[in-house]
């Protein structure tokens, strides 16, 4: 909009109405008095000021008083500013958390919230800054970084970047013939029985009939039961042989610590076997806690009180699943396996603590012994 022209003589201002705010008022008032007396306002500028006040007040939300709704409000204002942050900013505070780097690998703490890949409603994701990252580790003349693998948006944790791109093809190559040791930390509501096992069921994708049509994977057994007699059935071609390793670290009448180790790396098939074939749901998984919608995570009033909320705030709750351990074999003869560890965010402390769960320690033998959740 142009400027008004009862502006002062000498005084060039530019911009539109609503960024000049209160400098123009300030400037104008005097001066324009008058005229604005005898002009009444516009209609369409007095609906858009009142939207804007409206839209203003709607912005404008409480500051909650118990400290763990204040948290959980401050993790979804983070992962809301991830995807508004400057490539540089992100990949200075990757470079800070470093858990490993040599002359073949680097290895980062992945963050909580923030996409592997580039894709529909994504701002930024972790290959957007690798050319960055590169540069902050050897100097404006190297070569981007490049993935070994991928972690999910919501999962926290040990992730293998590497610097020329055979080492990550040959890195790949170790992960697809499960090569590769992966171990992942996760809360979960309820204990899965027995306390430790192997979930051995293929995983294949389907599409979610009901009001929001949706696709999920979801368990393809190989068996079912038929009048009391287990019957081998015909799997789906599209199915997908997923096993995972499972153990109960520290536990309580409604929850779990547990450490998964995926003998597989099909998509989401930590998630998917833990709800739906141990029927133990990862705290925070508002996706596979219901297969025949997609809403907010149901909690128990027990969870529920232990960490302070209320059911209507749980859908802010984040995925409690960390990749905290890694082995890699010998990339080359003579050299030894690399071992990277990398400790649980803040949150996931924090829930631990709450829902009176220990976190093991590992000892001098790296054994894992219980111990009582201490801030990282």
């Amino acid at each position: 909009m142009a400027v008004p022209s009862c502006s002062a003589p000498g005084v060039w201002v530019r911009g539109s109405w609503q960024r000049l705010g209160n400098l123009f008022t300030f400037v104008s008032k005097p001066l324009c008095s008058a005229a604005a007396a005898s002009r009444p306002l516009d209609a369409q500028r007095l609906a858009e000021r009142l939207r804007a006040q409206k839209q203003e007040q709607k912005t404008k939300k409480p500051v909650p008083t118990n400290p763990v709704q204040r948290r959980v409000q401050e993790l979804l204002r983070f992962t809301e500013q991830l995807q508004r942050v400057h490539p540089n900013v992100l990949a200075k505070a990757l470079s800070r958390g470093l858990i490993h780097q040599d002359k073949d690998l680097v290895v980062i703490n992945k963050p909580y919230g923030l996409p592997v890949h580039g894709g529909p409603g994504v701002r930024l994701c972790i290959s957007d800054v690798l050319p960055v990252l590169a540069k902050m580790l050897h100097g404006h003349k190297a070569e981007p970084l490049h993935l070994c693998h991928r972690l999910d948006k919501e999962t926290t944790g040990v992730m293998v970047l590497a610097w020329e791109k055979d080492v990550a093809h040959q890195v790949q190559e170790l992960f697809r013939t499960r090569q590769v040791t992966k171990k992942y930390w996760a809360i979960t509501m309820r204990v899965p029985v027995p306390s430790a096992g192997v979930v051995d069921i293929p995983i294949i994708e389907k599409e979610v009939q009901g009001q929001e049509r949706h696709h999920k994977m979801t368990l393809s057994p190989s068996y079912c039961m038929d009048n009391g007699k287990i019957v081998r059935v015909r799997t789906s071609r599209n199915a997908h042989l997923a096993v995972t390793q499972y153990r109960v670290l520290s536990s309580t009448l409604s929850s779990a610590l547990l450490e998964l180790q995926p003998v597989t790396g099909i998509k989401h098939q930590l998630r998917v076997h833990l709800s739906f074939a141990l029927d133990c749901p990862i705290l925070g998984d508002h996706k596979y806690s219901d297969w025949n919608k997609l809403a907010p995570q149901k909690l128990s009033a027990c969870i529920l009180k232990k960490l302070g909320l209320r059911q209507s705030k749980a859908r802010h709750i984040p995925l409690h699943l960390h990749a905290c351990q890694l082995t890699l074999p010998a990339l080359q003869a003579g050299k030894e396996e690399l071992n990277l560890v990398c400790k649980p965010p803040r949150y996931f402390v924090h829930s631990l603590r709450r829902l009176g769960l220990k976190m093991p320690s590992r000892d001098q033998n790296g054994d894992e012994q219980a111990t009582h959740s201490g801030a990282q």
